[in-house]
C-alpha cells in the first residue's frame, strides 16, 4: 500500500529521520501563517506531479491560500488532490538520492544511493547508482552507511547524519514491513543539514493487520477494487476480456502469463488465497461479473482450498446469480476427481492440467470474438 508523502513523512519523524516543518490541508482557510516562505505540495499517489505543477512556493498567507485552492481543484494523471502539504521552505545546497527496496533477485534489501537526486531514479545512468545489499542473517550495518558515503562524496558532519538517517531508514523498512523506503530529493541544505524533502513509503498490503497506525489509502484503487477490498478479496483490474479466479498470488500470476502466452488479455487478478468455504468461492464470482468479462477461468490446485469445495462454490455461483457467461475450470489437488465431476454434472468444463484449460479457454475465446456461440 502507497503511503501519502505525509504519511510517509509522519513515520520518518517516528525513526528520527530530519523532515522540514509543516502540516497537511483540506482546505485553502486552513492555511496558517507561521511557515513562509513555503512549499505547497499537491498529495497524490503518483509520480511526475511537480511537472504537472503539483508544487508551489508561496511568500505569504494569502499567496498560499490562492495556491492552496488552485492545488486542492486539480486532478494530477487521473487523481483527485485532497490534501496538500504546507512545508517551510528548504534552502538546497544539494540534493541526493537515496531508498530501501526489495531486490526479489536476491532476496533480500537493496539500498540504492545517487548524486542525482530530484530526478526520477529509472533516468539515472546507471554508473552513478551506488548499491548495497544488506544481509538479512546479519541485518543492517552502520558499514553500509559507511561505504555509500564516501561514494556521495560525503564528508564530516553530513556524513555522520547521514549514517543516522540511514539508520533510521532501515529501521522503518523492517518494523513496518516496508517494499518501498526512498527519500528522493535528500537535500543537503546551505546550513549544512541533511533533510528529507520528499518521501515514498509502500508497506506490504498483507501486513497492515501488524500496523494499526497506519491508514489505509485506498484513492489509488478503482471503485472495483475498494468494492473488494472492502469484501477481503484481494482483487485487481486489469483491461482484458478474460475473468480469473486462482487461489496463492504465485498461481494467479502464473495463470495471468497462460493467458498472455496465447494472445489473450485477463481482465482481472482475483486471487481466492488458502480457504475452505464455499461462500467464499462463490461470492468471488459477482466480483468477476462486475468487470464484465467475456468469459471466466478458474484456476485452482487444490491444497487447503480443496477441489470439491471450489466447485460446490462455483455451481452455486453460477445458480445463486444467473450466470451466463462461459466457465472453464482447471482442478488438480485434494478431492480433484471428485470436483471436476460436480462441475460435470452441472455442465461445466472442468480439466486436470493448466495447458490443456488454457488452450480451451483460448478455443472459446475465439468463437465469442467470431460472434460464435
Amino acid at each position: 500500500m502507497n503511503l501519502y508523502e505525509f504519511q510517509g513523512k509522519e513515520l520518518f519523524r517516528k525513526f528520527g529521520i530530519p523532515v522540514p516543518d509543516g502540516y497537511v490541508i483540506k482546505a485553502p482557510e486552513e492555511v496558517r501563517d507561521d511557515i513562509f516562505p513555503a512549499a505547497l505540495k499537491a498529495q497524490v499517489l503518483v509520480g511526475g506531479r511537480g511537472k504537472a505543477g503539483g508544487i508551489k512556493f508561496a511568500n505569504s498567507r494569502e499567496e498560499a491560500i490562492n495556491m492552496a485552492r488552485d492545488l486542492l481543484s486539480q486532478t494530477i494523471k487521473g487523481s483527485k488532490v485532497k490534501y496538500v502539504l504546507v512545508e517551510r521552505k528548504i534552502n538546497i545546497d544539494k540534493e541526493l538520492y537515496i531508498s530501501i527496496t526489495i531486490d526479489r533477485s536476491k532476496r533480500r534489501p537493496l539500498v540504492m544511493a545517487s548524486t542525482e537526486g530530484g530526478v526520477e531514479i529509472e533516468s539515472v545512468e546507471e554508473s552513478k547508482i551506488h548499491m548495497k545489499w544488506i544481509d538479512p542473517m546479519h541485518g543492517y550495518s552502520p558499514y553500509i552507511a559507511k561505504i555509500l558515503a564516501k561514494k556521495l562524496n560525503l564528508t564530516g558532519d553530513i556524513a555522520k547524519q547521514f549514517s543516522e538517517l540511514l539508520s533510521g531508514m532501515s529501521r522503518l523498512f523492517e518494523e513496518y514491513d516496508a517494499e518501498l523506503v526512498e527519500i528522493n530529493p535528500l537535500v543537503i541544505t546551505k546550513e549544512g543539514k541533511l533533510i528529507a524533502a520528499d518521501s515514498k513509503v509502500i508497506i506490504d498490503t498483507d501486513s497492515l493487520f501488524r500496523h494499526r497506525d497506519v491508514p489505509v489509502n485506498l484513492d489509488d484503487l478503482t471503485e472495483l477494487e475498494r468494492y473488494a477490498k472492502e469484501k477481503d478479496y484481494s482483487f485487481v483490474e486489469l483491461d482484458g476480456d478474460i475473468g480469473v479466479i486462482a487461489n496463492g498470488a504465485g498461481l494467479t500470476m502464473a495463470t495471468l502469463d497462460s493467458l498472455l502466452l496465447h494472445g489473450l488479455k485477463p481482465r482481472n487478478f482475483l486471487d481466492l488465497g488458502g480457504t475452505d468455504s464455499v461462500d467464499i468461492v462463490k461470492n468471488a464470482f459477482p466480483l468477476i461479473m462486475k468487470a464484465n468479462p467475456k468469459m471466466i477461468f478458474v484456476n485452482i490446485f487444490g491444497g487447503v482450498t480443496k477441489c470439491d469445495t471450489v466447485a460446490n462454490g462455483i455451481v452455486l455461483a453460477k445458480k445463486e446469480f444467473g450466470i451466463d457467461k462461459p466457465i472453464v475450470v482447471r482442478l488438480n489437488g485434494v478431492h480433484e476427481e471428485e470436483g471436476r465431476q460436480i462441475l460435470k454434472e452441472n455442465g461445466i468444463e472442468a480439466f486436470a492440467n493448466m495447458p490443456e484449460a488454457v488452450k480451451k479457454v483460448a478455443e472459446i475465446y475465439s468463437r465469442i470474438s467470431k460472434g460464435v456461440s
